[in-house]
């Protein structure tokens, strides 16, 4: 095998193996679904940490303040989607919709 063909057919490996990166993460339905339940997981553990900028007491709190300057760009957008309650109810509502 010359090196023209071992560099081609290399090429076509390659070629073929960004592909399928492409399309599982990228286009593939699943990577919505997967985003949709890594923003229900980030929004939960937000939620348990930060409980209090809702009105609700945490003890918990108290401990999780020292992780803020680490959250402070993501506190911001999930605060701002949690009292948005239409935009809420309505990625909720999507999620559990089949029809």
């Amino acid at each position: 095998m010359t090196l023209a063909a071992r560099i081609e057919a290399f090429r076509d490996w390659l070629e073929e193996v960004l592909h399928g990166l492409y399309h599982g993460m990228i286009e593939h339905p699943a990577f919505e679904k997967i985003e949709n339940e890594a923003e229900d997981a980030e929004d939960a553990f937000l939620f348990a940490c930060f409980a209090d900028a809702f009105g609700i007491p945490s003890p918990v709190s108290y401990y999780t303040a020292e992780l803020l300057p680490y959250l402070a760009a993501d506190f911001e957008a999930w605060e701002r989607r949690m009292w948005d309650r239409g935009s809420l109810l309505e990625r909720k509502g999507q999620q559990y919709h089949f029809g």
